[in-house]
């Protein structure tokens, strides 16, 4: 099992944000992802930064950590010009960009640029575009589309991403169409749990709805002729019954990801801590389990 974490870009670069990323990396994360939105729920009114500039100064910074966003959806952004982003932020990271992609959802995101919510239907079917289209752009150096939703007139990425043949996409997908795409496109498959169980359920029951989860995604990979064993398996934590309950202690941390390693888990991601909010935590504990439950789930 591999263990990362995520920096939401909420500190100022000079002022204790540039610290966090290469804490990262001297704690031995295996990835720092960044969260990519125009702003998020409880941290709308406060700073909050663009995640490529971040991950390009994060990339400039650190030396090993791999990075990535954990997600990017189509909410505000374009293929075209996501793709040219990425590329160059391979290039600067020395091959060591994930990107983390999902539908997108109905937050402030959705609404920014001043159109209406798109419906699940509608999130649905540019993702169904979205995904396919970026595919092509990370690997072919001229590309032409023209799609329901998104275009592309001879649009050029020469040449192309340091990691061959592209950088990895790991699809964030619960939905049978999304974990298609997770099948066909992915070199991983993220998720979160089940939203429904989050208020009102119990960390047995979102053991039960993962495995659900892990089959419904086996059958798509049998479907689309793909070995399941080829995408690695991303448990962002947070959104589960559990809450911050795993980050309490170090044997509360091992003993969670015990439970979900059994699933078939690759990799947890946690989140640092900030302060007074959702994702508030002991950083002593953070620490720890960053450096000791590696070695504690082995044993």
């Amino acid at each position: 099992m591999r263990l990362s974490t995520v920096i939401l870009p909420v500190r100022p670069w000079h002022d204790g944000g540039r610290d966090q990323w290469l804490r990262a990396e001297q704690l031995g994360f295996h990835a720092a992802y960044t969260y990519d939105h125009l702003s998020w729920r409880t941290f709308r009114d406060g700073p909050w930064y663009g995640a490529v500039p971040t991950l390009t100064a994060a990339a400039a910074a650190t030396e090993r950590l791999r990075l990535g966003t954990l997600v990017t959806s189509p909410n505000f952004r374009h293929p075209v010009t996501l793709a040219k982003e990425l590329i160059s932020l391979d290039d600067i990271s020395g091959g060591r960009i994930t990107l983390g992609v999902g539908a997108g959802g109905v937050g402030f995101d959705a609404t920014a640029l001043g159109q209406e919510a798109w419906t699940p239907r509608e999130r649905a079917d540019r993702f169904a575009e979205f995904v396919p289209l970026l595919d092509r752009l990370l690997t072919e150096e001229a590309v032409n589309h023209e799609g329901t939703y998104y275009s592309a007139v001879e649009a050029r990425n020469i040449p192309g991403c340091v990691q061959r043949p592209r950088l990895p996409f790991a699809v964030a997908a619960t939905g049978p169409r999304g974990l298609r795409l997770a099948a066909a496109h992915g070199q991983a498959w993220v998720t979160t749990g089940d939203p429904k169980l989050f208020e009102t359920g119990t960390p047995e029951q979102s053991i039960e709805a993962l495995r659900g989860q892990m089959g419904k995604l086996s059958k798509a990979c049998a479907d689309a002729g793909r070995d399941e064993a080829e995408l690695d398996k991303i448990l962002l934590t947070g959104f589960t019954p559990d809450r911050g309950r795993p980050l309490e202690s170090l044997d509360a941390f091992v003993d969670f990801a015990g439970r979900h390693l059994a699933l078939g888990f690759d990799e947890i991601v946690i989140h640092a801590p900030i302060p007074d909010s959702v994702f508030a935590a002991d950083q002593a504990v953070f620490e720890q389990i960053a450096t000791e439950a590696l070695a504690q789930l082995r044993r």
